[in-house]
């Protein structure tokens, strides 16, 4: 039974994410289109900020003379 709720609220949370950015309206390909290109975007910006986060956290510590 928990596996049916689960998969209940993860229906209630894409029905709302549909609701809210308003893709109930688009057609299946348009939304697949939609989401695909958002899930790239997502997936770019984390692994930007994975790579390169670390060295500007380094930068700003050895500016303020926190590190050695």
């Amino acid at each position: 039974m928990a596996l049916g709720d689960c998969w209940k609220q993860l229906s209630w949370f894409y029905y709302q994410y549909l609701l809210v950015t308003a893709l109930y309206m688009l057609e299946p390909w348009e939304r697949t289109v939609f989401n695909s290109l958002l899930i790239s975007v997502a997936g770019m910006a984390i692994y930007t900020g994975y790579v390169f986060m670390p060295q500007h956290i380094m930068a700003i510590l050895h500016y303020f003379e926190l590190v050695q």
